[in-house]
């Protein structure tokens, strides 16, 4: 499937929601400050009577949008990944084949949108013929959803996208990647582990780069008490794509079986 097509001559397309999504998440402006940002920053007690508390309004909004966008959504995965990788590195190249081989298996993909590895993982399902989503987030330096994304969801707020990227999957895969990921990739673990989901599978693909945190967990960690057994071993740490199918696929049909 190919890119975006061009605005412009005689067989100029007419803008779709997502295309409009995408333009107001592309501001050629650097963001002075986000969202999140202004949230968290600490008021005075008035000012948070006057101004906070009406922002309660614009998050159930967020809430509201991702829920109606995606309450249809096939059965799908998300996928995260460095938003810092670059389309001639190996990283990339694992996300394409990532997101086609997810896409053949029958299964959307779902990534935050960006750049890099996430990009990588859309164009994939994209052009294999699947579903791509992308959950964008305000950034002070992205410029908004690629341009594989098929289906998009803006978000200010990281809480509500990271509900979203639970609620509408039924796995993660996390391919090389920085804090985001790790932030993601911890918090579906700690989700599962907890409980507050189920036979949600969690893989790590690339075994050179995620081994090092396995074994961490499986001896400092570990050792220290601070984790049990079983739960390094909500982990799968794998090279193969044939066996991440394989691993959603018997997650999926385990959900399907309770």
């Amino acid at each position: 499937m190919p890119g975006p097509t061009s605005d412009t001559g005689p067989t100029a397309r007419r803008p779709t929601t997502i295309d409009r999504r995408r333009a107001e998440h592309r501001d050629p402006q650097r963001l002075s400050s986000t969202t999140d940002q202004r949230l968290l920053d600490s008021r005075g007690p008035a000012e948070w009577v006057h101004s906070d508390a009406w922002r309660v309004q614009r998050i159930q909004a967020e809430f509201v949008e991702g829920f109606s966008v995606l309450a249809e959504l096939p059965r799908a995965v998300t996928v995260f990944g460095s938003a810092r990788s670059l389309p001639d590195s190996p990283e990339y190249a694992l996300g394409v084949a990532l997101g086609a081989a997810l896409a053949r298996a029958g299964y959307a993909v779902i990534t935050g949108g960006g750049p890099g590895t996430m990009e990588a993982a859309n164009r994939g399902a994209s052009e294999a013929g699947g579903l791509s989503v992308g959950l964008g987030i305000e950034l002070p330096f992205e410029q908004g959803l690629n341009p594989w994304v098929d289906l998009g969801v803006g978000f200010r707020y990281f809480f509500a996208r990271k509900t979203m990227f639970v609620k509408y999957a039924q796995a993660f895969v996390c391919l090389p990647g920085g804090f985001g990921t790790l932030d993601e990739l911890f918090e579906a673990l700690v989700l599962v582990q907890t409980g507050k989901v189920t036979r949600f599978p969690v893989i790590l693909l690339g075994r050179d780069y995620w081994g090092g945190l396995v074994d961490w967990l499986s001896d400092a960690a570990l050792g220290a008490g601070a984790v049990s057994r079983p739960d390094v071993a909500l982990m799968h740490l794998t090279d193969s794509l044939e066996e991440v199918v394989e691993i959603v696929e018997a997650g999926f049909r385990e959900m399907v079986e309770q």
